[in-house]
């Protein structure tokens, strides 16, 4: 795949790169294992202060890097400024919170004790370059997730972005230069694919963090785990959305529109699978289908867009053949469900019912703005349904009933269950998932840590 910006509404190519070859990636490698070096022993006060200072660059650069990230992959203009926004609060909230998380933590006195210690704790120390393979969907914010904790906490970022992404990956490298980080700290490589297997067995590159498709996930976690390397990965969702018959339904299915086609409908995190109690059933899919009729699909840097075009001809043929198979099988289609005409990749927001489990949709993660439907006898059908996936990224339910939502908690297979309310991530609540979702968690305390060395000091008596 070429390394390239391709404008997705037209087709147009825009901009192309040549790739880095074998003597600039080397040169990369020399200069991250060297600023680790350094960087790794500055204080918590100065990287919080570059923290704040490329956090108050990018609210700055927030009209021009939105255009740019539309520009490339195609979300919403507002979208994209919002993505820029959400970014600089969470660089700011590692700034303000790292030193915390990562404290000296201090055993109990009596088994401290116990171990013939005079004392012990336990220190948080960073691991060294960490090389991050990203995604185009959230362009800005998947790097920040993961540059922001590893960043305060010491260690060095290495970027392989996506390769329809290459003027968001310079900006990203531009922007922690521009705010004071030493040179090396976080750069990017313009790299395909194909060289991440050699960047990642090489011995100065401590870890890997990445986020996109189970197959790639496949291939970096059998490179690490053959090298003995930490990763964490984030990868596929076909999140479940529950509607009980308690529920605030015309709230629940106002919020469904937005769970759905945010991104494009090309996010992890949205929801995909609708199950809905057959009390509510009707209510609910008769509103739904009418908001996702009244999207605004257009040209995403019109401010008006709701819903633009999905970021590369592939996955719009790849989301049509889903379709089309649900279809074939019985499928029913409430709106959309037929490619426009025109130029650009579009696809219609889209609403299937009657979805079996032998139809492709019902196993395979659906990316774009095509949601399904399923109707649902009681409380043990929906937990049955929404575990019904090879997925496990996050859930959401729609109940007021505290014993469901007692049983959602404790059954359902996924990273989060969001109660009343669509999935999203904020910095101070740890985001990933289970099965074949991932391993490891962003954010939070628990995100910052993925990447350190967790030492045990014990001082004898």
């Amino acid at each position: 795949m070429p390394i390239a910006t391709v404008n997705p509404a037209s087709g147009e190519t825009l901009k192309t790169y040549e790739a880095m070859g074998d003597e600039e990636i080397e040169r990369r490698l020399r200069l991250a294992e060297a600023t680790f070096r350094t960087y790794r022993t500055s204080a918590f006060a100065e990287r919080a202060r570059l923290m704040h200072r490329a956090a108050d660059l990018l609210d700055e650069d927030q009209q021009d890097i939105g255009r740019i990230m539309t520009t490339e992959m195609g979300k919403p203009v507002k979208q994209a400024r919002a993505e820029a926004a959400k970014c600089a609060k969470s660089m700011r909230w590692y700034a303000d919170h790292a030193e915390g998380l990562l404290a000296d933590e201090e055993p109990d006195a009596a088994d401290v004790k116990d171990s013939g210690a005079s004392r012990a704790l336990v220190r948080y120390r960073p691991l060294g370059p960490v090389l991050a393979v990203m995604p185009w969907n959230f362009p800005l914010w998947q790097v920040i997730r993961f540059a922001a904790p590893a960043l305060m906490a010491g260690n060095v970022g290495l970027l392989k972005h996506a390769s329809n992404v290459p003027q968001t990956a310079l900006y990203l490298e531009d922007l922690f230069h521009r705010a004071g980080f030493p040179e090396g700290a976080f750069q990017t490589l313009l790299i395909g694919s194909g060289a991440v297997e050699e960047i990642l067995r090489d011995e100065r590159v401590k870890a890997a963090t990445l986020t996109g498709s189970e197959p790639a996930g496949r291939a970096v976690a059998s490179v690490a785990g053959d090298m003995v390397k930490k990763t964490v990965l984030e990868l596929g969702g076909s999140d479940p959305y529950v509607v009980m018959p308690s529920a605030d339904i015309d709230r629940a299915a106002r919020i469904a529109v937005t769970a759905r086609v945010q991104n494009n409908g090309q996010s992890c995190i949205a929801a995909k699978r609708f199950i809905v109690h057959t009390d509510v059933f009707d209510a609910f899919a008769e509103r739904f289908v009418a908001g996702m009729k009244a999207l605004t699909v257009g040209d995403p840097l019109a401010e008006e867009t709701e819903v633009g075009p999905l970021a590369s001809e592939q996955g719009r043929s790849d989301l049509e053949e889903l379709v089309d198979d649900a279809v074939e099988s019985g499928a029913t289609v409430l709106c959309g469900g037929e490619r426009p005409d025109g130029d650009g990749w579009y696809y219609p927001p889209t609403v299937l019912a009657d979805i079996t489990r032998e139809m492709r949709i019902h196993r395979e993660e659906t990316f774009g703005p095509v949601a399904t439907l399923y109707r649902v006898a009681d409380l043990d059908e929906t937990v049955l349904v929404a575990n019904d996936t090879p997925f496990g990224l996050s859930s959401n339910v729609w109940t007021r009933d505290e014993a469901e939502v007692d049983r959602f908690v404790r059954d359902l297979e996924a990273g989060g269950v969001f109660v009343n309310g669509m999935t999203a991530s904020h910095p101070a609540f740890p985001f990933g998932g289970v099965k074949r979702s991932g391993y490891g968690r962003e954010l939070s305390g628990h995100g910052i840590r993925e990447f350190c060395n967790i030492t045990t000091v014990w001082h004898g008596a």
